[in-house]
């Protein structure tokens, strides 16, 4: 009688790893490729394959005229295979959620230099701690692509600015003053601060017209209380593509009080503006992928302090146009 605790197996069972490598050679029909996409050379691929038909005693290749397929049995033996690979994937889905462990892959917008504020890099490092198997990747945003971008899917989350359009869910991250960008040449250049009196006949940068024209308009407060409308000039893309505009004395524009770090260039002045009101950092996400693993965790990372988020909208999140 076997030891308690001795773990039996069966010579003929294979492993994980290479009923992986042969679906994905089932699905490549090529050893190049297949071997390519699991990271290994195409002899060690060879070599697995061959161990796994010695272990089955079954042919489950076949190669004509340079070509290869799978036999009838290595078709069946695939199938099977997959539905082995779902049910582990499954289970070790099940016991990261009681373990409150989170893996995969969350890819997380940045609206220009968004993700390097502190109080991004704060969350993700939170979230880096807490959640090790969880690939993340940080995609950066043009003006364009920001709200895009989460609408269509392409990232799960983002660290934008308000306003945000309806549609989305978002939590307040931090607020900052905001500041106007001119010309250091400009007449204005030397003052404390700036009303919008004074720069009431300056242009203004102006957004691609995908863009939700309440956003810019908020940003750039048009029309001004006195009922002005906001002089636009340029359009831009992006934040560097802003500050260019402004070097090149085309326009001026606003932008949180971290640009003075963010983008410092000769030729450029940052000015106070206390009737800009404040800029206000934020991460957004879709009310439809809220509850999903890693932007959940994503959200509690974003909460120090907090307790976790369980069930319905927090006090400090809120769907945009609401």
């Amino acid at each position: 009688m076997a030891a308690r605790g001795t773990r039996h197996r069966d010579a003929r069972e294979p492993s994980l790893h290479q009923l992986r490598l042969f679906l994905v050679l089932a699905e490549e029909l090529h050893f190049g490729r297949a071997a390519a996409r699991m990271f290994i050379s195409q002899p060690a691929l060879s070599q697995q394959m061959r161990a796994l038909e010695e272990r089955w005693g079954v042919c489950l290749l076949q190669r004509r005229g340079g070509s290869l397929s799978l036999t009838p049995t290595g078709e069946v033996l695939a199938e099977q295979a997959r539905q082995v690979l779902e049910a582990m994937a499954q289970l070790l889905r099940i016991s990261d959620t009681h373990a409150g462990t989170v893996r995969g892959r969350l890819r997380i917008g940045s609206l220009g230099a968004e993700a390097a504020m502190p109080h991004a890099t704060t969350v993700l490092d939170r979230l880096r701690s807490r959640h090790p198997h969880l690939e993340i990747e940080v995609r950066n945003l043009n003006f364009v692509e920001q709200f895009n971008a989460l609408a269509d899917g392409t990232v799960d989350a983002a660290f934008l600015r308000a306003p945000l359009p309806s549609g989305f869910q978002s939590t307040e991250l931090a607020t900052e003053p905001r500041v106007v960008c001119l010309p250091a040449d400009d007449p204005l250049a030397h003052e404390r601060e700036l009303t919008l009196t004074q720069i009431a006949d300056r242009t203004i940068v102006d957004m691609p017209p995908e863009i939700p024209r309440l956003w810019w308009d908020h940003l750039t407060v048009n029309p001004r209380p006195d009922g002005t409308p906001v002089r636009y000039g340029p359009v831009v893309r992006d934040t560097e593509a802003m500050v260019l505009a402004v070097l090149q004395k085309r326009a001026i524009t606003f932008l949180p009080a971290a640009a003075r770090r963010l983008y410092p260039r000769p030729g450029l002045t940052y000015v106070d503006a206390p009737e800009l009101g404040n800029s206000v950092s934020c991460l957004a996400w879709l009310p439809a992928n809220r509850d999903v693993p890693a932007v959940h965790a994503l959200r509690i990372a974003a909460r120090p302090g907090g307790p976790p988020l369980e069930g319905g909208p927090q006090p400090d999140e809120s769907a945009a146009g609401k």
